[in-house]
Order: C-alpha cells, then structure tokens, then sequence
C-alpha cells in the first residue's frame, strides 16, 4: 500500500449527502499501520434529514503519540444493522461493565476491513443505549419502540439489573420484591405454604380458603345490618340464687357462629405467619400484617369484654363497641394479597400521593374562600341556610366536586353568583391531578401481565 498523505492543518472539506451538507475542518492526522481500533479516529459524519446519518468519505487513523490517545476523544464508529453511529471511546468507557464499555466484550463486534464496530441489533433502540452512554446514565426508551423489544436490547448491551429495573419502575412496572425464606425448614414450609399459593398444591388450597372465609367473613358482616336478620345477641338466663335473670352473650346464634370460625381461621394464618416469618421486625411494620390484626382484633375484644364484664348489648347496636365493629371493615383489605387489581389500586394511589395531596389541599383553600364568599353574599337574605362559615363548607365542598345534593343552597342573586364560581372553580381543581392519576393507573395495569414482574 502506498503510504498516505496527511491532511493540511486548517484545511476545510465539504462532504454532500442527499440535501444535507456536512462541513468540517480537519486537523493533521498521520497514517499509523497496525493501530487498534481504541485508536481509530473517523472522519466527521453529519446528520441528514429523519436523523439519517452522513457517512464521510474516508476514515483517518489517529498517531499514537496525539493526546487523544491518554484522554480517550478518539471517535469511533458503531454501524448498527447499516444505521453508522459516531461518537468518542471516553463516552463508552464510563460504563465499563457494559457490553460496549468493556473492550474485550466489544472487541467481537470489531470489523478491521471498515474500522468500525458492527451489531446486529434493532436500530432505533440503540439511539436510546448511545443516549444512556452520553447522558451519563439517563435512560429514555424511543416512542416508536415496542416496550418487549427494548427491554431485550437493554439485557443485550449488558447495561445491569440496577439500571433495568430502575427504568421498569419509571415506565410504571409491577415490581416484585425478593422475599427472604426463613433459614429453618418447618418454617420455610409453613412461609410457603401461608405466603406463596403458587409454591405447591396445598399452598393452592390454603389461599382458596383464606378467599372463602374472607368473603364469608365480609358477606355476614353484611347481613347482619339488615332489618330482616336483626336479632338479639343476648340472651336471659337466671342467676344463680334464683333472683333475677342475667343478659349473657348468645352464643348459638348463626351469625356469631360464623364469625367465630372465620376469626379463629384468620387467627390460626397469622399465627403461622407470625411464627414462620424471617423477619419478625418487618412483619409487624407491613401495613397488610397491620391490617389483618384489625380485622380479628374486635372479635376478641368484643367477646372478652362481653364475657368478664358482663356487658352485653341485646340491640347489637351499644354505643361503646361501635367503633370495634367498624374496625371489621378492614377484612375487606385482606383481599389484596391475592387479587390483582386490588393491588394496583394500592400501587397507583402510592404513586399519586403527591398529585393527590396537591387536589386536597387547592380544594380546602377554595373551601375556604368560597365558605367565605357565600355566606357573606347572603347576608341579609330572608330564610337563607349558609348562616356562618364553618356551616357553608358542606355546600361548598358539594358544589365543587359537582355533586350538588340540594340540601343547601344559596337564594340571593349574589349568593348564587358566588356558586356558579365555585362550581368552575371545583370543575378546574378536580381536572387537574386526574390525568397523573389515570396515566398512573395506566401504567400498572398496562404491566399486570408477567412481563411486569422481576425479581429484586
């Protein structure tokens, strides 16, 4: 081969490609045989219109005594299934574990005959794995690309779990954490057979039971309210020297019954759970766990006090254990741990805790003003129901969230002036935070399938 000239300094040479016109000015560069390709340099390739790449016209290799060499500027090019990439080795070099950060990993894609890198990957996720490397670790996947697809090409170039799955909970994945297992066997089956209905058929079974008793539990919490099951709780029995009678818990009666036997199977599940668990600290912080002793602490309470104080309610309807009986209402959440949709309602409320905080506090401000307005546009008005402040935030927070009872309302002309405002103003502050939240929500269940589920 004849040996090459070099460039003049300064020399400045103008490269056509379709409509685009690439200049660039070319420093003196000498001819080195042999180099390796962390040492080749290229000539300066354009951009066309659509993003389409300007190839040069010739490559230039780099001397091994040009500063480039200790500092890593010297460009390379990555031909990406025809689609040629330029950029520089130090901007690789900054993720080293990657495929193209480590030079023995991407020293088998190195073509010598074109001094250039060839992958045989999809084109437009690359524009994303080249940003990841520019950008010094931003992620961003293409809209055009399906989300299966760039996922594979993330595994491809080797960029790591952390950054997968840091971009899986961006894009609004369901993300599975790694349970730990208890170190002891027995209490390792007893985790899996309590925790994980997919680990055995028995497992299977004992999740079909939780769900049972569980809706049981619900649907008798139900009836039991209604007129045409009211029953007495308690009965008359007579003392023991024959004087009087005394009021004693019924306890044939058949809603008692089947409360009792779907507490005793949510206390028995705790209890193996409680006792199999790897972590008791953590076990008693999740707010699921927390949940669960709320659905099966008012029985006991209920019956404890009942049994050794003697307090027994026949109306079912005493004062003193109401607010024990609503806490059976928690049993509903129970449902979580084996319903889906559940669980993304729960996701999707977690995530838009600071949109919703937001609505919350735009819609007590307006509350506010609006309260104010109200009640100072009907002073003076004849039977007007907005008499103070405090009084008119029920209608104004009726007004703004647009369902309007009618139970109070304004009559002067002001009056209702002020509520056509407050109904524009509720309309605005409703609309705002709704498109995260449904976005959010969106995003979770477009995920429910198992491609949305990795382990930590």
């Amino acid at each position: 081969m004849g040996k090459a000239q070099p460039a003049l300094a300064g020399q400045r040479r103008t490269y056509r490609n379709s409509n685009v016109t690439v200049s660039v000015e070319l420093t003196l560069f000498s001819i080195s045989h042999g180099s390796k390709y962390e040492n080749v340099g290229s000539g300066v390739s354009g951009t066309g219109s659509g993003g389409t790449p300007v190839e040069p016209s010739h490559h230039e290799v780099l001397d091994h005594h040009h500063d480039c060499i200790k500092s890593g500027c010297q460009r390379v090019i990555i031909n990406v299934s025809g689609q040629r990439y330029e950029t520089q080795l130090r901007t690789l070099n900054r993720f080293p574990e990657t495929l193209l950060g480590d030079p023995l990993k991407r020293r088998q894609f190195w073509d010598s005959r074109r001094n250039e890198f060839f992958i045989d990957r999809h084109r437009p996720s690359f524009q994303a794995v080249l940003y990841y490397y520019q950008s010094g670790g931003r992620l961003r996947r293409p809209i055009e690309v399906p989300e299966d697809i760039f996922l594979e090409e993330l595994e491809f170039y080797n960029l790591g779990e952390q950054t997968i799955r840091d971009y899986k909970e961006k894009e609004g994945f369901i993300m599975e954490q790694q349970k730990a297992l208890p170190k002891s066997v027995w209490q390792r089956k007893i985790w899996l057979l309590c925790e994980e209905p997919d680990s055995s058929i028995a497992a299977k079974v004992f999740a079909i039971i939780s769900i049972i008793c569980i809706l049981i539990s619900i649907i008798n919490f139900c009836l039991e309210t209604m007129p045409g099951f009211e029953r007495n709780s308690c009965i008359n029995v007579t003392s023991t020297n024959g004087t009087g009678y005394n009021m004693v818990p019924n306890y044939v009666e058949p809603f008692f019954i089947v409360e009792t036997i779907c507490v005793a199977w949510f206390t028995l599940e705790f209890i193996l759970r409680f006792a199999s668990c790897p972590n008791k600290l953590l076990f008693c912080k999740n707010i699921m766990n927390i949940f669960d002793v709320l659905a099966i602490l008012p029985f006991f309470i209920t019956l404890i006090t009942v049994t050794v104080a003697g307090q027994c309610d026949s109306t079912n309807k005493g004062g003193s254990f109401i607010f024990i009986r609503v806490l059976r209402v928690f049993r509903v959440f129970k449902l979580s741990k084996h319903s889906q949709g559940l669980r993304i309602l729960g996701l999707t409320i977690k995530t838009s805790m600071r949109e919703l905080g937001m609505f919350f506090f735009f819609l007590i401000v307006a509350m506010v003003i609006f309260s104010a307005a109200a009640y100072y546009a009907e002073q003076g008005e004849k039977d007007t129901q907005l008499t103070s402040i405090p009084g008119a935030f029920w209608w104004a927070i009726v007004t703004m969230t647009t369902v309007g009872y009618g139970d109070v309302t304004p009559v002067g002309v002001w009056g209702k002036l002020v509520g056509a405002f407050c109904v524009i103003a509720g309309v605005l502050t409703i609309a705002l935070p709704v498109p995260v939240v449904v976005a959010n929500f969106n995003n979770f269940y477009r995920h429910e399938s198992g491609r949305g589920y990795i382990s930590a």
